[in-house]
């Protein structure tokens, strides 16, 4: 063989490695699927936690794209209903956020606890990992009814093996200045500690989802 067909062999590997490469480069692919905590409520466009949360992982060199798939309002039987078809063939990753809706409404916990059940169950069947996002019941709704909600996030994370951040108001919910006026919803600084705190559960997430994609 002579050194020129060598060499045209050798630059035919390399480019063949390098599109290798390339190509399982991919963007990971996750959905903010949620109520209105996740939808941005009232906030300008852009200033939703998904899109800041990938604004920030962007910054720092992470190949991800968040949709937005929250709905104001919604509740775990709601999420039940439209999980399969809001979270689109493809998708990495959820970051499952319900149950806000259901504690201000006096829904049992064990109904949201099954519905929240059912959506794991159903994203795991289509390998889409979850990100379980927990929730705590206003204290209006009182001990008892704190004392049966509260749990259930951490159950069903052990239960399915699913990650879990215990809190998604944290850092906010007791802060009057970074919330609107409503006294609920997180403003836009509001959004910004919530991306900050969550970042780190962000970032190991997407590392076993890296893990598995390679």
């Amino acid at each position: 063989m002579s050194f020129k067909v060598a060499g045209l062999h050798i630059a035919v590997i390399v480019a063949s490695m390098a599109f290798a490469v390339v190509a399982n480069a991919k963007t990971i692919s996750l959905v903010g699927f949620g109520d209105s905590l996740m939808a941005g409520y009232q906030l300008p466009p852009g200033d939703g936690f998904p899109e800041k949360l990938q604004a920030a992982l962007t910054a720092k060199g992470v190949e991800v794209s968040i949709a937005n798939a929250g709905v104001s309002g919604d509740t775990t039987a709601g999420g039940l209903a439209r999980i399969d078809w809001s979270v689109p063939d493809g998708t990495d990753g959820v970051i499952l956020e319900l149950g806000g809706n259901d504690a201000l409404r006096g829904i049992p916990p064990e109904e949201s606890e099954t519905n929240l059940d059912q959506m794991i169950a159903r994203l795991k069947e289509r390998g889409v990992a979850v990100l379980l996002v927990g929730m705590l019941a206003p204290p209006n709704m009182g001990d008892d009814y704190a004392g049966r909600f509260n749990p259930i996030y951490a159950k069903l994370a052990q239960k399915h093996g699913v990650a879990l951040y215990p809190f998604f108001l944290d850092g906010v919910a007791l802060d009057a200045g970074l919330k609107l006026e409503d006294g609920m919803h997180p403003n836009s600084k509001g959004i910004d500690v919530m991306v900050e705190k969550m970042e780190p559960a962000i970032t190991q997430f997407l590392g076993t989802i890296s893990t598995v994609k390679n």
